[in-house]
């Protein structure tokens, strides 16, 4: 999907208008803002980021037409929109390759240094 609108086409399925559904899947869009390539859905695309949604917009979302429909299975068809499945957040993490700048810790007491200065 390309866009936030499509998802919430979601109207299809439980009634109500796109706009009921738009601001739900604007925000599992919204990290287009940091990366606008598909790994903007590693943030929130996989369980822990439905759970998230349900947890920032209730359990269920009421629809104009007074019907209220559970947040998470709206997320889930987002999700399963964009993957054809839910994948865990492991599975995001598993395909993350480490650089050394990743796992360095610093004392508290040294200066801040950014990741790019770090050889």
């Amino acid at each position: 999907m390309a866009h936030s609108y499509h998802h919430a086409l979601s109207v299809r399925k439980w009634g109500g208008t796109v706009e009921d559904y738009l601001p739900l899947h604007t925000w599992f869009d919204e990290s287009k803002l940091i990366t606008a390539d598909f790994r903007h859905r590693a943030l929130r695309h996989h369980a822990e980021g439905i759970f998230l949604a349900e947890k920032l917009f209730g359990v269920t979302l009421t629809l104009s037409t007074g019907r209220a429909v559970p947040t998470r299975l709206i997320g889930e068809q987002h999700v399963r929109e964009d993957f054809g499945f839910i994948p865990s957040f492991a599975d995001w993490v598993k395909e993350i390759r480490p650089c050394p700048w990743m796992g360095r810790a610093r004392p508290l007491d040294v200066e801040h240094e950014t990741p790019h200065s770090m050889s």
